[in-house]
């Protein structure tokens, strides 16, 4: 059995928003249902042991959660603070540890954190992540997506070897293009980032799939089940949005067995 479960469901900025005192925020200050750190997803497989998804800022926190001193690989989507945050902490954990970390992402992306951070090599190996790799019995693939004005991320997809089982973490993307979309068709599960229900402000400025948007498109590409994650404080976990019984929004710690 795979399970995968929601570290991280918020944004870039996470919720609270440090200058925010919308009723959102402060909620999430007080009774902490709309508490939400940076968006990552822990997967824990029989075969794979633990892997996550993206290592931002909120990591040490997140790992603390899990009760885990360390796991055995790391799928990071793109390069943008949110994601990629948590690397020196982990990398430091590595060499406290004495073992060396293993980072799958696309090669532009290892690119691009390294020549930020060229140390991290001393302690984390970045793999390529151009060609499907095996994660125990599931096939993965990675395709690059657009992010709007935030220029590129890339999107996973898993396929089961063994039950045919396929799911997808797409967090960052907006404006797919056809080709872009093909892999979300009739998936099992589809994790997408929605960062607001309906936003307000103009396309060119934006760089997520809102709620709307994302449900009209889920009727095309039919997923038998969607959680949104990505959330910014826009989003209401008390709200009853009405949404259809096959779509939910991610909650900190929800677990989803596969």
């Amino acid at each position: 059995m795979t399970r995968l479960i929601f570290r991280g469901t918020g944004d870039s900025m996470g919720v609270p928003r440090i200058y925010c005192d919308c009723e959102v925020c402060s909620e999430s200050r007080a009774e902490g249902v709309n508490r939400r750190l940076r968006s990552s997803l822990q997967i824990e497989d029989q075969d794979a042991g633990t892997v996550w998804i993206d290592c931002g800022p909120d990591f040490g926190k997140q790992l603390e959660a899990a009760s885990l001193r360390t796991l055995n690989t790391l799928l990071i989507t793109h390069a943008h603070f949110d994601h990629i945050g948590g690397l020196a902490e982990w990398a430091d954990a590595c060499r406290w540890l004495n073992k060396q970390g293993i980072a799958y992402a696309p090669s532009e992306v290892i690119s691009e954190i390294v020549e930020r951070f060229p140390w991290l090599v001393r302690h984390i190996q970045f793999r390529p992540f151009d060609e499907p790799i095996m994660l125990g019995k599931w096939q993965t693939t990675s395709w690059r997506v657009n992010h709007g004005k935030n220029g590129y991320a890339y999107a996973f997809r898993f396929e089961h070897v063994e039950t045919g089982c396929t799911w997808v973490y797409c967090s960052d993307s907006i404006g797919l293009t056809d080709e872009q979309q093909k892999p979300l068709a009739d998936l099992d599960l589809l994790v997408l980032g929605t960062s607001f229900y309906h936003e307000p402000f103009a396309y060119e400025t934006r760089s997520v799939y809102d709620v709307v948007e994302a449900t009209d498109l889920i009727a095309k590409w039919k997923p038998k089940q969607t959680i949104f994650t990505h959330m910014s404080h826009d989003i209401d976990l008390r709200r009853n949005y009405a949404l259809p019984d096959h779509l939910q929004f991610a909650r900190t710690g929800m677990i989803v067995r596969l």
